[in-house]
């Protein structure tokens, strides 16, 4: 490392002029930070401009330093002390390697506290900070720990049809076992809860918004789901076939469809958000927005390694996995690849998109707490025969056609009426009819509480 290079304080080093003995905990902070993350070095001797300003008396700084990391840390981080000579001047570097059993604490002043690093601070560590540091430190994914739900109180018709659809092959109760779903004890391991057809895990969550224009403002159509995964990842594809548009060319032999994305990008953004996703964030979940000239898909949780995906470069992004369980059920029903290639499939299914510009790439970015996909729309949907949902083209979810069938069956069918007969809420059958009509499919007549629904040919 030259350390004539290193400009200013970041996430991987921190800049102290000097040390402060007596205030032990001004710089073991960043000891803490760096060994529950990546690593990062501290280096004595250097303003916080950058500036190398040096310091005196290196040996006995050594030595202080290593008694106040023996004294203050726990456990004892792996730590190198390594002097550095620019000019005349002496600076000493305190590297600290990633550590193996986090979480590290630093213990003083009646203080028990774990930091993390944020950019170029270092914090004490959330609770969902901690959970997460706890895991690391024990080897453990979120996906993988044991669960008090039985097996026997829960089904998995949606996974195992899922199964059969997608492989082609028989489903078997045995695979739960060996998938990581289900432990020996009849458990179910949080990755199985995750999949179960009525799945306990309340941040399981997918909110839906088609925003009018190109900013948060006036909502059009929007939607929120709870539940299993491949539930939400159903709701979701439905959710943008429903609130995209599909324009069509004429051929001489009949005529082409061009879509605004590509549904193989917008599928494999939804299965890395819902697989990747950090499910220790109590309260967090995913949002799909839809605007005029883009989807994004935020989830919470950043990179699993630390690290920012808009600082790397995609095709050479690692495949580390924050839930290796739930990832590898989304391979085995082949909705995923094992070995990492989703961000580049992303950008490859878009860019064969007739109207494709370099500026259309997809976006992925992140921070600490949150991953972000931008995928931008095709530019020349807006040709001839254009249109938004046209009742030819949109494809209606389950749920949508049992609701058109009650209607036909009975035209005068109230809202009420047919949540109870399909067990689902008042709201969700409101935000249906409320589709379908927006899409042309029905419309009503007469008054709210005392009219006629009408299916339109």
């Amino acid at each position: 490392m030259k350390l004539d290079t290193l400009i200013a304080e970041c996430t991987s080093y921190d800049f102290k002029l000097m040390l402060e003995e007596k205030k032990p905990k001004s710089w073991l902070k960043s000891v803490s930070a760096f060994a529950n993350g990546l690593g990062g070095s501290l280096f004595f001797g250097i303003d916080n401009d950058g500036n190398i300003k040096g310091i005196e008396k290196v040996q006995r700084i050594c030595k202080t330093i290593s008694s106040k990391i023996r004294d203050y840390m726990d456990p004892l981080p792996d730590v190198e002390i390594i002097p550095h000579k620019i000019g005349n001047l002496d600076v000493l570097q305190v590297k600290v390697n990633a550590g193996h059993y986090c979480p590290y604490y630093y213990v003083g002043d009646g203080q028990r506290v774990a930091f993390v690093r944020v950019g170029d601070e270092s914090l004490p560590a959330t609770a969902e900070q901690m959970a997460r540091l706890v895991l690391k430190g024990t080897n453990k994914t979120f996906d993988s720990l044991h669960t008090d739900y039985k097996v026997e109180d829960y089904s998995f018709i949606i996974l195992a049809n899922t199964f059969i659809k997608r492989t082609n092959q028989k489903w078997e109760e045995k695979f739960l076992l060996s998938f990581g779903l289900v432990t020996s004890t009849g458990n179910l391991t949080n990755a199985g809860a995750l999949f179960s057809d009525d799945n306990p895990i309340c941040q399981s969550r997918l909110y839906c918004t088609r925003w009018a224009g190109v900013e948060k403002g006036d909502a059009i159509n929007d939607a929120e789901f709870t539940g299993n995964i491949l539930m939400l990842l159903r709701e979701a594809m439905n959710f943008v076939k429903s609130n995209t548009k599909r324009g069509w060319e004429k051929l001489p032999n009949g005529r082409k469809n061009k879509l605004e994305y590509a549904e193989r990008a917008v599928l494999e953004t939804m299965v890395n958000h819902f697989i990747h996703r950090d499910y220790t964030v109590m309260g967090g979940e995913v949002h799909l927005d839809i605007y005029d000239d883009r989807l994004t898909v935020i989830s919470p949780g950043g990179m699993y390694n630390g690290l920012l995906i808009q600082d790397l470069d995609i095709a050479d992004v690692s495949s580390e996995r924050r839930n290796p369980i739930l990832a590898n059920v989304m391979a085995q029903l082949d909705y995923m690849e094992k070995r990492g290639s989703g961000l580049t499939r992303i950008c490859n299914e878009t860019k064969a998109l007739d109207g494709y510009r370099d500026e259309l790439k997809p976006v992925f970015k992140s921070t600490p707490t949150q991953f972000q996909t931008i995928i931008y729309a095709a530019a020349d949907t807006k040709n001839v025969g254009d249109h938004d949902g046209d009742v030819s083209e949109t494809k209606l979810t389950e749920r949508q056609q049992k609701t058109l069938n009650l209607i036909k069956e009975s035209p005068t069918i109230t809202g009420k009426q047919m949540s109870k007969i399909l067990s689902v809420s008042q709201r969700t059958i409101e935000r249906d009819l409320s589709i379908l009509q927006k899409i042309g499919i029905l419309r009503h007549e007469g008054k709210d509480n005392d009219g006629v629904w009408v299916i339109r040919k």
